[in-house]
């Protein structure tokens, strides 16, 4: 007989053990959308980001993809929003429509080809001529 340790026994040391792996994964569960709405649902890094007067077009560049996103500056109303990626040789991938936020993301395969990256917030326009070539 042990005194003076209470409920210290392996059944109370396995639900300690428990609860604490449970919490770990809730919490890396619950940060994951966070970094997921940070990249716009993109993979891969940042390697470029276009200036709109009201938003950006960011790409993102992985080991096999390249992506980009057109991100609105004040997310709110809708408004029209385009973003279109094509790789060198092949056909544009598009997403166009009234978004609150942002329009993509729209991947493409882009194993050592350079890609062509347009995108728009209402009026204004970008485009980035052939790049990650």
């Amino acid at each position: 007989m042990q005194l003076g340790r209470k409920g210290c026994g392996r059944g109370a040391a396995s639900a300690r053990v428990f609860t604490a792996g449970l919490l770990l994964c809730a919490g890396g569960l619950l940060a994951a959308p966070a970094a997921q709405a940070a990249t716009g649902g993109c993979g891969g890094a940042l390697v470029k980001a276009l200036p709109l007067p009201t938003g950006e077009v960011r790409i993102y560049k992985s080991r096999t993809q390249a992506c980009a996103v057109t991100v609105a500056h004040d997310p709110g109303r809708r408004r029209a929003m385009a973003v279109s990626i094509q790789p060198r040789g092949g056909v544009p991938v598009r997403d166009a429509g009234a978004f609150t936020r942002y329009a993509g993301p729209v991947t493409v395969g882009a194993i050592s080809r350079c890609v062509y990256v347009k995108g728009s917030i209402e009026a204004g326009s970008v485009d980035s001529g052939w790049i990650l070539c």
